[in-house]
């Protein structure tokens, strides 16, 4: 996973998490499990999502983030992080469960 803070490269907005899955079931329960964890706190995504979602790339926005999940091969293909190779890159922390 990838977070990028696009702040100063993009005006509509702040940052881009960016994920992949090895396959499309996962891609859609990855994306399934943000929107339902987000909507526990009043946070929605500005769209209707299709969970079944077949094209290998899935985008929650969410205004201010937007969380893109990728079927990997389509991750490397369209290569969000050298398109917005401006973006400063964050560190994850990852806490222990």
């Amino acid at each position: 996973m990838v977070i990028l803070d696009v702040r100063k490269v993009a005006v509509f907005c702040d940052y881009f998490i960016i994920a992949s899955a090895t396959s499309m079931r996962q891609v859609n329960a990855i994306a399934r499990q943000i929107a339902e964890d987000l909507s526990k706190d009043k946070i929605k995504p500005l769209s209707t999502l299709a969970f079944n979602d077949e094209s290998g790339w899935v985008a929650l926005d969410f205004s201010s983030v937007i969380a893109h999940i990728f079927y990997k091969p389509m991750r490397e293909f369209y290569g969000l992080e050298r398109l917005w190779s401006d973006a400063k890159k964050l560190r994850v922390i990852r806490s222990p469960r």
